[in-house]
């Protein structure tokens, strides 16, 4: 079984937060009816989205070049298949809610322009004092709509600086993953070198033992028979003395 410390894992942690907040924005995004409110939080989703698609696509690019050699990485086609699964189901949820608020998103805009349009018909009708108050207000509401869309755009890089910065941390931690997981093999493999030479060595002295081993045994069994011999001839010489002389 992949280990937790697996980059995978530790990356598809990160993008399943990030899909959670994603979340919670967009139900926010569904029960809000304030026009300006759900404008900021349209940018915020579509924002997130785009960042969220993009950590998606490159995990996709990571398990495409684990697929050319699974084994190099400990795992198998199965959990190739899962990954690829993951990612797959990751990126259709965030593409709903993104075609969603989207979708809204330029349902607003129709409408707007139909208020306008009713506007500027108003505006035409020959009333001095209307004329006089459209010119008035107008200057005003500009002023108070590009403030508005100064701090929207600012809240927009502010929140982008951040995915950046969190993303920026993920890639580093990726990295030293990679490293510890590429000197973790190398010392590995320096192990088994020199388990290998170390059996080697080893062997070589066990064939020399044994050899030297059944010289011996060879000898004493040469030596074994000679004492035979004689204790044999010893008996018989003493048996002829008992039985000649006695």
């Amino acid at each position: 079984m992949p280990s937790a410390q697996d980059p995978f894992y530790v990356v598809k942690e990160e993008i399943q937060d990030s899909i959670d907040k994603l979340q919670s924005s967009f139900h926010q995004w569904e029960s809000n009816s304030d026009g300006g409110e759900r404008a900021n939080l349209s940018k915020e989703v579509l924002a997130a989205c785009e960042s969220i698609e993009w950590q998606v696509d490159e995990l996709d690019k990571a398990i495409a070049v684990a697929a050319r050699d699974p084994s190099w990485y400990g795992i198998d086609e199965v959990e190739i298949e899962n990954r690829r699964r993951w990612t797959s189901g990751a990126r259709t949820q965030v593409r709903s809610m993104k075609n969603t608020v989207e979708a809204g998103k330029a349902l607003n805009l129709t409408n707007h322009a139909s208020v306008n349009g009713m506007r500027r018909e108003l505006m035409r009708l020959p009333n001095s004092h209307q004329v006089d108050t459209s010119n008035q207000y107008p200057a005003n509401n500009n002023d108070d709509f590009i403030e508005s869309e100064s701090d929207r755009q600012m809240l927009l890089m502010k929140q982008q600086d951040e995915e950046l910065d969190e993303l920026s941390i993920s890639v580093q931690k990726i990295g030293g993953i990679g490293l510890t997981i590429h000197e973790e093999l190398l010392a590995q493999e320096n192990i088994i070198d020199d388990l290998g030479n170390e059996m080697d060595s080893t062997s070589n002295r066990l064939d020399f033992v044994q050899k030297k081993v059944a010289m011996v045994m060879k000898k004493a069994s040469a030596k074994g028979q000679i004492m035979m011999i004689l204790g044999l001839l010893a008996l018989f010489i003493f048996l002829f003395i008992l039985v000649f002389f006695t």
